[in-house]
């Protein structure tokens, strides 16, 4: 729930400006920004941080009324996008896709076909194969739950201008390319 600021009520200040977690300027650098500059980024921050947050919530409902994982969850999208393009997916591509062992990918693959997601076949050319689908239910089910949600955000890109978009591309590329390339020890 978001607390609505009365008027005259102090402001709680933001855990992402950098002039109260870093009033030194021992880490974030804030040369040639005043105080509005560093404001409108901030405000940039909390909206990514809001985001982020929503994007969040709405996975892990999708996951819990579909009760799935993550990685359910990923493959399946992947399966429905190879069958949306008339690719026969087989275990293999499932596990080189999601970056796991056969030995898992046979594991998740037993959880979706039990849960009714999935069914395998016998591959329409490689006997020593199987076929993946997924089930209509699960396609209606995650077309009206995961589908919408990323109309939705299409919806949002598109109604930028071609500058916009561009701008937000080359930010959100930034961000992904100023992640560390893991945690550190």
């Amino acid at each position: 729930m978001v607390h609505e600021q009365e008027p005259g009520e102090p402001v709680e200040p933001s855990m992402l400006d950098p002039r109260v977690m870093d009033p030194d300027q021992e880490i974030v650098q804030r040369a040639g920004l005043d105080d509005q500059d560093v404001d409108q980024v901030v405000r940039v921050l909390e909206a990514l941080r809001g985001w982020r947050e929503t994007e969040r919530r709405m996975s892990e409902a999708s996951r819990r009324y579909m009760k799935l994982g993550e990685s359910d969850m990923r493959a399946i999208r992947y399966i429905m996008a190879m069958q949306n393009h008339g690719r026969v997916v087989t275990p293999g591509a499932i596990a080189e896709h999601l970056g796991i062992t056969t030995a898992s990918t046979t594991k998740l693959l037993d959880r979706l076909a039990t849960g009714g997601h999935v069914r395998r076949f016998p591959h329409p050319s490689d006997r020593r194969s199987l076929a993946i689908e997924v089930s209509e239910e699960t396609r209606r089910v995650a077309r009206e739950t995961v589908g919408r949600s990323h109309a939705r955000r299409f919806d949002a890109a598109a109604r930028l201008t071609p500058d916009e978009r561009d701008v937000v591309t080359r930010f959100l590329d930034d961000l992904a390319s100023s992640a560390p390339e893991s945690a550190p020890s």
